[in-house]
């Protein structure tokens, strides 16, 4: 089961700050809380979905409803856990059109 979040206004998404490594997200921050990724599962890029709000109505082509974003998928743990007990997976998600990272998806 996935829960996609959804923070102010409507928007998908919790912002986050995140430390890339060399294959992407490091670790990163939620709140006050420090997630170390132990294992990259997948990643992809995404579009923008036309039904988003802002996305559409604005007259013309949009620049918006081409933009892409490139998300990882990761296992990680809370700072301090062990893996093999606490692990979550998580979707972070870069948003080069806002310039910030997003937590789109926790998945149980």
């Amino acid at each position: 089961m996935s829960r996609v979040l959804v923070g102010a206004g409507g928007h998908v998404g919790e912002e986050v700050q995140v430390e890339q490594g060399p294959l992407g997200p490091a670790q990163f921050w939620r709140a006050q809380t420090r997630y170390v990724v132990g294992e990259l599962l997948d990643s992809w890029v995404e579009t923008a979905p036309w039904w988003q709000p802002g996305a559409a109505g604005r007259g013309g082509a949009s620049a918006d409803l081409v933009a892409t974003r490139q998300v990882w998928r990761v296992e990680a743990v809370r700072a301090g856990r062990s893996r093999m007990s606490f692990a979550g997976v998580f979707d972070l998600s870069w948003e080069p059109t806002a310039n910030q990272w997003l937590l789109v998806r926790v998945h149980d």
